[in-house]
Formats: C-alpha cells, sequence, structure tokens
C-alpha cells in the first residue's frame, strides 16, 4: 500500500476538518497555552532539540524518557549551558532535568518507558531522539496517543517500519516532522534556486560524499552495562548484544544492529537534498559494493562504500570512506551536480559554490549562514513544525518525504549486504523480482516487542 503526499480529505471535508482542529495541540495553542512537550531519548541530540523547543516559547517540557539512570555525565555542550549549577553527582537523566530547568523553569517527569510516560503525561508533541532501532515504535506509538511528532533522521531502521511509520501518521492526522533539517537552511534553498533556475544547465549526475579521516582504531571489550543503564531496554526490540563502551552513548550509528552506518547517519541529508532538487520521488535501480577495508574496531558498518542510484532522467552516487581525509579536492563533504554549464558543489559549513566550464566565467560562491553553534537548522525546523500543527499542514519535512530519503540509505546498504544491484518499484514498495532482498524489508523484533503493521 502507497501513501502518497496528496493530503487527505481532512482538509477538504468539514468533519474531518473539524476532528484534527479539535486535536489537543490545536486547543492549548488557541487557549494561550503552551504545548505539552515530552523527549524520548535524552542523549546529546535529543537535548539539543529539547533546548530550541524551549527557546521557542511554545512548550513546556513534561516529561523526559531514557534508559540512562548510569553516573555518566552531560556532554560538554549542555554542561557549559548548566554553568556553575551543573551537577555532574547525579543520575543522567537527573542532569538533564537540572538542564531543563536551569534554561525554561520547567520541571519534566522522569521516565524510563516511553509507553508510561505517553500514558500519564498524554504529552501533545513528542520529540524522538533515541536511536534509530526505536525511532518506529516510538514514533507510532506517539501518534496513536494523539501526539504530533518530531523525529530524528533517519526515520526508520528498516523500510517497512517507515511505511508502518507514514500509515500511523495518516490514519492519526498527526503532523510527523523529520530532523532533515537542511531544507530549511539559508544556503540549501538558495543553491535549490539555482539549480532549478537552470544556471548550472542540465544536470545529469549528482555525486553525494562524505570524506573524513580517521584509521583503522582498535577492539574495545564487551563489559557489563554501566550501574544504572537498562541495556535490555537500549537494545529494545533490535538483538541483545553484549554491552561494549562503542556503542553507547553515541557509537551505535556504526553497528548495524542498531543503525544503518555513515550511509544512514550522514548519507540521509544528502539523499534528501537530491530528492527535494529533483521532482524524481525514487531511483529506480540501487547497486552497491564496499565493505571493511581499514576498520579493526568494534563496529560493524562497512568503513567503505560506493553505491550508484539510477533514476529515470540522471544518475545519483553516494560514496564514503573513514579513513585518508580529503585534501585532494575542494570539498570533503557534500554533493556534486555535474551539468551542462558548470559544476555545482552544495556544502555544509563551506555553502555552495559553482564552477562554470569556461575559465572566463567567474566562480559563484555563497557562504554558509548559521545562527548557533551546533551549525544546524533545527531552530528554523521547529517554527515549521509548530506552524504545521497550528494550521494543520504538512510540515517541510513531512513524514513521508523523511521515509523516501530513508529508503535510499537502506537501499543502498541492502544492496550491500545481499551483494547484487535491487530494482526498486517505489509505489509499491517492493524490489522487482527479489523475493529474499523483500524479505528483508522488515526484520524480526526480540520478544516481546512486535514489529508494526504495514
Amino acid at each position: 500500500m502507497n501513501y502518497r503526499l496528496e493530503r487527505r480529505s481532512f482538509l477538504k471535508s468539514a468533519a474531518a476538518a473539524g476532528a484534527f482542529l479539535s486535536a489537543p495541540g490545536i486547543l492549548a495553542r488557541a487557549q494561550g497555552q503552551k504545548f505539552r512537550t515530552a523527549t524520548i531519548g535524552a542523549g546529546w541530540w535529543g537535548l539539543n532539540i529539547t533546548r530550541y523547543a524551549m527557546q521557542s516559547g511554545e512548550t513546556r517540557i513534561v516529561a523526559l524518557c531514557d534508559v540512562d539512570w548510569s553516573d555518566r555525565k552531560l556532554d560538554k555542550v549542555h554542561q557549559d549551558a548548566m554553568g556553575s549549577s551543573f551537577d555532574g553527582t547525579k543520575p543522567y537523566l537527573e542532569q538533564a532535568r537540572d538542564l531543563v530547568e536551569k534554561l525554561s523553569g520547567d520541571q519534566p517527569t522522569l521516565y524510563t518507558d516511553f509507553r508510561e510516560m505517553l500514558e500519564k503525561e498524554k504529552p501533545e508533541i513528542v520529540i524522538v531522539g533515541a536511536p534509530d532501532h526505536w525511532h518506529a515504535l516510538a514514533t507510532i506509538a506517539a501518534v496513536q496517543a494523539g501526539a504530533h511528532v518530531y523525529v530524528e533522521k533517519p526515520v526508520s531502521h528498516t523500510i517497512n517500519e517507515g511505511v508502518a511509520m507514514v500509515k500511523a501518521a495518516r490514519e492519526a492526522d498527526r503532523v510527523v516532522q523529520v530532523g532533515t533539517h537542511r531544507r530549511v537552511g539559508v544556503h540549501n534553498k538558495t543553491a535549490l534556486e539555482f539549480l532549478r533556475s537552470g544556471k548550472a544547465g542540465k544536470i545529469g549526475m549528482c555525486r553525494a560524499f562524505v570524506h573524513y579521516a580517521g584509521g583503522p582504531g582498535e577492539p574495545a571489550p564487551d563489559s557489563e552495562p554501566p550501574q544504572g543503564l537498562d541495556w535490555d531496554m537500549w537494545c529494545g526490540p533490535a538483538p541483545l548484544r553484549p554491552f561494549n563502551p562503542r556503542m553507547h552513548p553515541e557509537g551505535f550509528r556504526q553497528f548495524l544492529d542498531y543503525a544503518n552506518g555513515q550511509l544512514g547517519d550522514w548519507g540521509i541529508h544528502w539523499m534528501d537534498q537530491i530528492l527535494w532538487w529533483t521532482e524524481e520521488k525514487y531511483p529506480k535501480k540501487i547497486s552497491s559494493a564496499g565493505g571493511r577495508r581499514i576498520k579493526q574496531d568494534n563496529t560493524d558498518a562497512p568503513d567503505t562504500q560506493v553505491v550508484t542510484f539510477e533514476f529515470d532522467s540522471f544518475t545519483a552516487t553516494w560514496e564514503h570512506r573513514q579513513y585518508g581525509a580529503n585534501h585532494a579536492e575542494k570539498h570533503n563533504i557534500g554533493i556534486y551536480f555535474y551539468g551542462t554549464n558548470g559544476t555545482f558543489h552544495l556544502g555544509w559549513l563551506d555553502g555552495w559554490t559553482f564552477y562554470p566550464n569556461s575559465d572566463r566565467d567567474p566562480l559563484i560562491h555563497e557562504d554558509c549562514v548559521f545562527d548557533n553553534a551546533d551549525k544546524e537548522n533545527i531552530r528554523e525546523l521547529w517554527a515549521d513544525f509548530l506552524d504545521s500543527i497550528k494550521n494543520a499542514k504538512r510540515p517541510v519535512c513531512d513524514i513521508e518525504i523523511g521515509h523516501r530519503s530513508t529508503n535510499m540509505s537502506l537501499l543502498g546498504m541492502l544492496s550491500l549486504k545481499l551483494g547484487r544491484s535491487l530494482v526498486w518499484d517505489g509505489e509499491k514498495e517492493k524490489v522487482i523480482g527479489d523475493e529474499q532482498a523483500n524479505q528483508l524489508l522488515s526484520r524480526e523484533y526480540r520478544a516481546p516487542w512486535t514489529y508494526p503493521e504495514v
């Protein structure tokens, strides 16, 4: 079943529109109250989003949910925000609560289980900042409980989780914003305008890449989880692997039971930018090669990967390596758009640059613009999220948009795993003529968790 972006009849049907507009968030806004907001996954990035929510002046943080009550400390950015009032002797989640209270005056209730939190607190907005393998279950539970959701990218760990998330959001008529914040970035938007203007000519190829320095690393032995960390709950529906300090708190993205490596982490931002630029919604053929060429640590994600995505009107590629800093090219991250008039590079901290074919024509460049130390656009994306809730409209990074962008990354990983090309039917969301590949669009959950219905 396909869930397209065309809006359901609730905006055209008075009865359905009335049901949407009677949602708790809309009523609370009409009464001048702040949105009751809860965070699932109060690690570094979850708290980062929560801080922007508080800065909006339109939310009240009523709950923080995390499985980590160990004695680890807040990251330095949030310690600095606490200043002299930071107390690192408290359990981690209590430190997170102190941060919220320090910055907003809110006194959130603390939870370990998001299901209990949703039942007791009945939040109107939920931030999902947990690791990737939790995104689907937490988001679906939240929208079914009546909340609007801001979920971090990638939306899911497997493709059919994303299908179920779109289904749940549409059935509940909830706004679900995905954290692909570059769609609201200043230089990203002007880059899109430049490309669509035709100044780069006809684009026949895109090359997305992340080349950062690194090395082989070394193994870290498994150990008992820190006291206060509920490791069984952290693993949740994923396999229960022995705890390893490389996994938590921030290393899980390089372990394939819980995430999808560099392509699922960094790659989705650039896959999303490609889909934002093109009018095509998905690639038709995907092939990938790569593996672990250098890494010798505990991670199992590929340190080297190249993916080719064939669209009707252009070819896109992804490449990454986690070694060998790229000093041979002008840029080590971003997308090159190759056009008949020249080459356009869309980057992150280096803005965008157009390199014309003719040496007689000048380079055209625009710097990046950020108003925060994180060099991201969460503030703007949160503003769009709230505006979408208040005006009953799809957000700029709607769940279906995030699902399609995530699919590109997941299909690249699936091709690598199977060692063969995939022909993708984006309307039916199935691999054509490959039943083994279709079986891997889902995965078995660890009991007692149940894979979401699609």
